[in-house]
């Protein structure tokens, strides 16, 4: 190649380049109305913004990926929490963790109860935005659980596709078979940020996080059927599960931190965020937690 020709090549090549460039931007820049929900930007989502700064939130936690990275990532939090939850906690944290046990808790802000709604709003419109599957995995905190337990090792790592069986953590059940699709499914899905399920469940006997451990599950409901304080309408444990999901108010686990005012803490939209068959194999799944 001759002095000229490299230097052609150079020319094109960097034009080339450049309108790849312009035209990537450009297109990004399109979709960012319908990524972000921009439609969704009410004045309540900008004050929850303006709490969001007021109390230095950013300095501890993380959104979109910037923040401390010093307490958990809450890009997704208000799709994995309900707002119910999400309300007790900011009144006063050190309800749900022990700081003693656990340290470096969340303080007590002192939010009022207008700051804490227009916060979550704001949360709940961040957690809407299409991030391509960021975070790859939330960061979490644990909640309370047996002397002991290792609570870094209680969460599984969440599946990468559909169809391949998560690894279950000490203590729990034995992978799914590949050959039980609906719960190999059940099992990838509890463990992937669609459905959030491990981000407050543990599957491990004896460790709660945010949501009583779901060990067990399986021969449990039927017992839980037979308690006074149920108010479901299931027959069966199977049905018990499924109601859990789609209804967490119809029975209330013991525990001052699992809810509050006679309904859980538990996002009761799992109807409109995921498919009919979806439910089927994390029913499926949980069924073969005896």
């Amino acid at each position: 190649m001759t002095r000229r020709q490299a230097r052609l090549f150079a020319i094109v090549a960097t034009l080339l380049s450049t309108i790849a460039f312009i035209g990537m931007t450009i297109d990004s820049h399109r979709q960012f109305p319908r990524l972000t929900n921009e439609h969704e930007m009410t004045a309540e989502v900008l004050a929850g913004k303006a709490v969001w700064h007021k109390y230095n939130c950013t300095n501890c936690h993380t959104l979109l990926g910037e923040g401390a990275y010093y307490a958990p990532d809450l890009t997704k939090i208000a799709a994995q929490r309900g707002r119910e939850y999400l309300r007790a906690f900011m009144k006063d944290p050190s309800a749900f963790y022990d700081e003693q046990k656990y340290r470096r808790v969340m303080p007590r802000q002192g939010l009022s109860e207008r700051e804490i709604d227009d916060v979550i709003t704001f949360l709940a419109w961040i957690s809407r935005i299409d991030t391509q599957g960021w975070p790859p995995r939330p960061i979490l905190v644990s909640g309370s659980a047996i002397p002991g337990a290792n609570l870094a090792t209680a969460t599984p790592v969440p599946a990468t596709t559909g169809t391949t069986p998560v690894p279950p953590v000490p203590g729990a059940e034995k992978p799914a078979a590949a050959s039980a699709e609906p719960v190999a499914r059940g099992q990838a899905l509890f463990n992937q940020a669609a459905a959030g399920c491990f981000a407050c469940h543990s599957v491990a006997p004896g460790v709660n996080l945010a949501g009583p451990t779901l060990a067990g599950i399986g021969t449990r409901g039927e017992a839980m059927l037979k308690d006074s304080a149920y108010k479901g309408s299931a027959k069966d444990g199977g049905a018990y599960i499924r109601e859990a999901i789609l209804n967490p108010h119809a029975y209330l686990v013991p525990g001052a931190t699992y809810s509050a005012g006679g309904r859980s803490f538990m996002p009761d939209n799992y109807d409109k965020t995921l498919k009919p068959e979806q439910i089927d194999e994390l029913v499926a799944y949980l069924a073969t937690l005896k």
